[in-house]
C-alpha cells in the first residue's frame, strides 16, 4: 500500500513510463487520474454518455498502445489524450453525420427554484444546438477553451494549430454563437436591463 500511496504523486509522464515497464498499479492511477477529463471533453463534444464512455475508453487504449514508445518531453500526456480524445470525437461526429441539440425529456419539478432550473436547461439546449452548428474546427476550440477551461495554448497544442489560429477560431466561434442565439435571446433571459 506505501508503494501505491507514493505513486500517487507521481507525474502523468512518470506513471505512463512505470505502466511501460509493466506496473498496472501506475495504469489504475493515471485513468483515475484522467478519465473523468476526457469523459467530460467527450461529453461536451458528442452530447450522449454512451459515445463519451466509449471515446473515453479507445483514448486510454491508445495511451497505454503508445505508452512504450512515448518520448518524454515531446508532449505532456493530458495534452496527447485531449487531443485524440477530441479526434476521435469529430471522427464519430463526421460518421453520424448529425448535430442535434437534442436533449432528454427532463421530469416536471416542484421544487421551488423550478423557473430558473428550467430557464438555465433552455439556455444549456440552446448552447448546444448552436454549438452544434459551428464549424467542427470552431466548435472543438470553443468547447475545449470555455468549457474544458484549458488555456489558448494548451488548445493549440490539442489541435496542433497557432495561438493566433485558436484566438481566430474562438473569435469567428463567438460571432457565430451570438448570432444563432441572437433571436431567443429574450425568451432564454438573456437581454440586457438596461
Amino acid at each position: 500500500m506505501m508503494a501505491l500511496d507514493a505513486s500517487q504523486n507521481l507525474e502523468d509522464v512518470e506513471l505512463l513510463a512505470r505502466f511501460a515497464q509493466g506496473d498496472r498499479s501506475a495504469a489504475q492511477i493515471l485513468t483515475a487520474r484522467l478519465a473523468p477529463f476526457v469523459f467530460a471533453q467527450a461529453y461536451r463534444m458528442l452530447g450522449d454518455r454512451a459515445e463519451a464512455e466509449d471515446i473515453t475508453q479507445d483514448s486510454l487504449l491508445r495511451l497505454w498502445h503508445a505508452a512504450p514508445d512515448w518520448q518524454p518531453g515531446q508532449a505532456k500526456v493530458t495534452t496527447w489524450l485531449y487531443r485524440v480524445a477530441s479526434n476521435l470525437c469529430i471522427d464519430k461526429m463526421r460518421k453520424a453525420k448529425r448535430h442535434s441539440g437534442e436533449a432528454v425529456p427532463e421530469l416536471p419539478d416542484d421544487r421551488p427554484n423550478m423557473e430558473r432550473r428550467l430557464q438555465d436547461r433552455a439556455r444549456a439546449r440552446a448552447l448546444r444546438a448552436a454549438l452544434g452548428g459551428l464549424p467542427e474546427r470552431q466548435k472543438q476550440a470553443m468547447t475545449l477553451r470555455h468549457l474544458e477551461g484549458l488555456s489558448n495554448p494548451d488548445v493549440a497544442q490539442i489541435m496542433q494549430i497557432s495561438v493566433e489560429a485558436v484566438e481566430s477560431l474562438m473569435s469567428r466561434g463567438k460571432r457565430s454563437l451570438a448570432h444563432a442565439l441572437a433571436p431567443q435571446k429574450k425568451a432564454l433571459g438573456l437581454e440586457d436591463d438596461g
